[in-house]
């Protein structure tokens, strides 16, 4: 065994992109917990992270806005991607940021780092849209789980696709997914619920349905079956 099979890393790095949007997440979380116990920012800093909210969380009424007055250049809209870095508390963001850095790096790893760039904030859109078309809740959409849905729903697929081609039961790929609305159907009933797991479960679908063409040489299959069309 040669010397540089000992420098191995023992853990993969995660991909670049994945690193980015944790740090990110938490960077805002720090910056607005720091403001609220009044480390920084003053007195005014206190009420940081309702304003946070208030600017950067997604609305259904924003699209009702946008809908009603073709205002499609609206700042508004950045709010379908902003939504994702704002979170209602640490405990938020510390699980939103645990399945970013877990299905993140699974993903990253086989799809490349682009197609996690790309299933985190297209799903996070879609989960959002679907939220403002399929409800009138004026309560506002906030943090990342939309997003990071998404990459489950693209690790669903990848192992949807193994198991496929070793020719196990497929509906086992969705065992995560059904896991995870169990806890959140028994966390609901226990202490109530919100309607994010409409966006939620929109952002799963998304970052599943998108999968084959995010996937290596996906885009050019496509291409390919248009041609023929």
């Amino acid at each position: 065994m040669s010397d540089n099979d000992h420098m191995q890393p023992l853990v993969n790095p995660l991909p670049p992109v994945v690193a980015a949007l944790a740090l990110a997440l938490f960077a805002v979380e720090v910056l607005l917990a720091a403001g609220a116990r009044g480390y920084i920012g003053g007195a005014e800093a206190i009420g940081w992270r309702i304003e946070a909210v208030r600017d950067f969380a997604f609305f259904g009424q924003v699209w009702d806005f946008v809908v009603e007055r073709s205002a499609w250049t609206s700042p508004e809209l950045m709010r379908f991607v902003s939504y994702p870095f704002v979170h209602l508390g640490f405990t938020h963001v510390l699980f939103v940021i645990v399945f970013l850095l877990a299905l993140g790096k699974l993903v990253g790893e086989i799809f490349g780092g682009m197609a996690v760039l790309l299933t985190f904030f297209l799903s996070a859109i879609f989960g959002a849209l679907v939220y403002a078309l399929a409800l009138d809740d004026p309560r506002p959409l906030a943090g990342g789980f939309p997003a990071v849905y998404g990459l489950i729903g693209a690790y669903t697929f990848i192992l949807w696709t193994s198991l496929g081609h070793r020719g196990d039961n497929q509906w086992r790929a969705f065992t995560l997914i059904g896991f995870l609305l169990g806890i959140q159907l028994v966390f609901g009933v226990l202490f109530g619920s919100t309607n994010d797991w409409v966006a939620e479960v929109s952002g799963f679908l998304f970052g599943f349905a998108i999968s084959p063409v995010l996937a290596p040489g996906g885009f050019q299959r496509l291409r390919d079956k248009l041609r023929q069309r």
